[in-house]
């Protein structure tokens, strides 16, 4: 199982969304259907995936969806999100899948009615991106990031993640009970108890991932 997944691309564009030539008149309505099918399939599987993911760069259409459903993302000065599909006659309604949550709605509606894009410091304002970065410090602020989430333990780092997810759609009584529940279970786990342990007596903790990949 991998720690983290660093979603990247060559270029100045992280993802633009769709091929167009794939939704063209040419293919009949099962092709669309297929290609629709598979990005709605994929989609969901970011958040499923026990590691984080990290995306980084700039993205419009079904791209902007990708960035807005990775769990962390890294924009540069220069990066822009949208949704423009309203400018060439399609809905971008997959996007708005995913930026009706970190998006206030008035300001998700005015990229999909308008497709004007966000700039990177418009997207970090309203949550879209977690960090805004100089153009050549990109890659080095997401490898940083992507090195300090593999120095923890795989899987707390996977049990934190589905239960991150889990509560976001609890009450808040439901969400105590349940995360008071997985507090329980971790504390049952080796590297719970390695990463008390080495607090304790002031030493570097070794996962159990590290121990089974040293074997």
């Amino acid at each position: 199982m991998p720690k983290e997944s660093c979603c990247e691309a060559e270029g100045p564009v992280f993802c633009s969304g769709h091929d167009l030539k794939e939704l063209s008149s040419d293919d009949d309505v099962k092709h669309h259907s297929q290609v629709s099918e598979g990005y709605a399939e994929m989609m969901p599987l970011i958040q499923k995936l026990p590691a984080p993911a990290v995306a980084k760069g700039t993205a419009t259409a079904a791209g902007c969806r990708l960035v807005a459903g990775c769990d962390i993302a890294v924009a540069s000065e220069e990066s822009q999100l949208a949704a423009p599909g309203v400018n060439i006659g399609l809905l971008c309604s997959t996007p708005r899948v995913a930026l009706g949550g970190p998006l206030p709605r008035k300001v998700a509606l005015e990229m999909l009615f308008t497709g004007e894009p966000l700039s990177a410091q418009e997207a970090l304002v309203h949550r879209l991106v977690s960090k805004v970065v100089p153009e050549d410090k990109l890659e080095e602020e997401t490898m940083e990031i992507s090195h300090k989430v593999c120095g923890s333990s795989k899987s707390v780092l996977a049990l934190r993640k589905a239960t991150v997810y889990r509560q976001m759609a609890q009450d808040l009584a439901t969400a105590d009970r349940m995360t008071t529940q997985v507090m329980v279970g971790n504390l049952t786990l080796r590297d719970g108890q390695e990463g008390i342990e080495a607090f304790r007596q002031k030493w570097k903790p070794v996962w159990s991932c590290c121990q089974d990949e040293n074997k």
